[in-house]
């Protein structure tokens, strides 16, 4: 067994990475609601969902059907990109405002907003499967079945060390993780909203009297939030290369883990809570077989609430420095 794993720790490592970088792009979207509304919000899962439906749907309408090379290649990620931010950030922004926002002017408490929110889950994953699938994506009496993505850039090996393989969709995902994280991490700790964002999360009725807008904070830490998502969901699509109804729930779960993994509330903690997730799920793999991977993650979230359930960096949003 030792044996297999020296053998397999290479590949597995950068498999895990980038599986890790997908978890850590979706869990942003956990830590910054949590960190301003203490809202777990489970339907965040289907807004990722959304983006990647989105790709496809504009995949589909330019006529892809296999790789494309240089400036193509580059222009049609960009516009991918950009069209998956936009449409799982819009929906973000909807579901707030009519999931939650009419129940926290009315004062309800967490128990309504979450009951709320799994509601907003189950509604989505089911107009896909029941309406968009077979009506949008012409498959009829199929929207409960995967839908199988175009293979966009040939896979192409970067590097070899030793038996380890670095492909260059491996690059993209994990440098494109990296540097979305940046740029979120400045957003909130040097642009004013940030600041509103940060402030908002450690006393609202202070921020308030200071004149932040919680309104648009908070549809500000949802649309942000959403866009993460987004740019997993490409990255995920151009990947697994198959879609589901349901392909966000199972991803939300381990991403919901990678967050509190590394400290729900937290970046930078979501990032590396991503990417140990997924790490620690590929090495386990190796000793007991791919089939426990899920198994894996869901141990890794019941032994971190139970003996260090502020994650590894237990710090919460409103504390974060750049």
């Amino acid at each position: 067994m030792l044996n297999d794993f020296i053998n397999q720790v290479g590949p597995s490592t950068v498999g895990g990475l980038s599986i890790g970088a997908i978890y850590a792009l979706i869990a942003l979207g956990y830590t910054m609601v949590y960190g301003v509304l203490r809202l777990i919000n489970f339907a965040h899962s289907e807004i990722f969902m959304i983006g990647a439906f989105a790709a496809l749907f504009v995949i589909m309408k330019m006529g892809i059907t296999g790789p494309l090379t240089g400036i193509a290649l580059i222009g049609l990620l960009l516009l991918l990109l950009l069209v998956a931010m936009a449409a799982s950030g819009g929906a973000a922004v909807v579901l707030e405002q009519v999931a939650y926002r009419p129940l926290r002017r009315h004062g309800a408490g967490r128990l309504a907003a979450l009951i709320s929110a799994i509601g907003a889950s189950i509604f989505l994953q089911e107009l896909f499967a029941l309406v968009i699938i077979p009506e949008v994506f012409d498959r009829p009496s199929q929207g409960r079945i995967q839908v199988p993505v175009p293979r966009l850039l040939d896979r192409e090996t970067l590097l070899t060390i030793g038996n380890t393989e670095i492909r260059n969709d491996h690059v993209i995902i994990i440098v494109s993780a990296v540097v979305m994280m940046i740029l979120l991490d400045v957003f909130v700790n040097r642009t004013k909203i940030g600041r509103g964002i940060r402030a908002t999360s450690q006393d609202p009725e202070t921020a308030t009297l200071m004149g932040v807008n919680i309104d648009r904070v908070i549809r500000t830490t949802f649309l942000v939030g959403g866009a993460m998502a987004g740019v997993a969901a490409l990255l995920y699509a151009m990947e697994l290369e198959n879609l589901r109804y349901n392909v966000g729930f199972l991803l939300g779960v381990k991403a919901f883990t990678a967050a509190v993994l590394g400290g729900i509330g937290n970046l930078r903690g979501a990032l590396l809570g991503g990417l140990a997730l997924g790490l620690i799920e590929n090495w386990g793999a190796i000793f007991f077989g791919s089939e426990w991977k899920d198994v894996i993650a869901f141990t890794i979230l019941v032994l971190v609430l139970l003996f260090r359930p502020t994650g590894i960096l237990g710090e919460s949003l409103q504390r974060a420095r750049a």
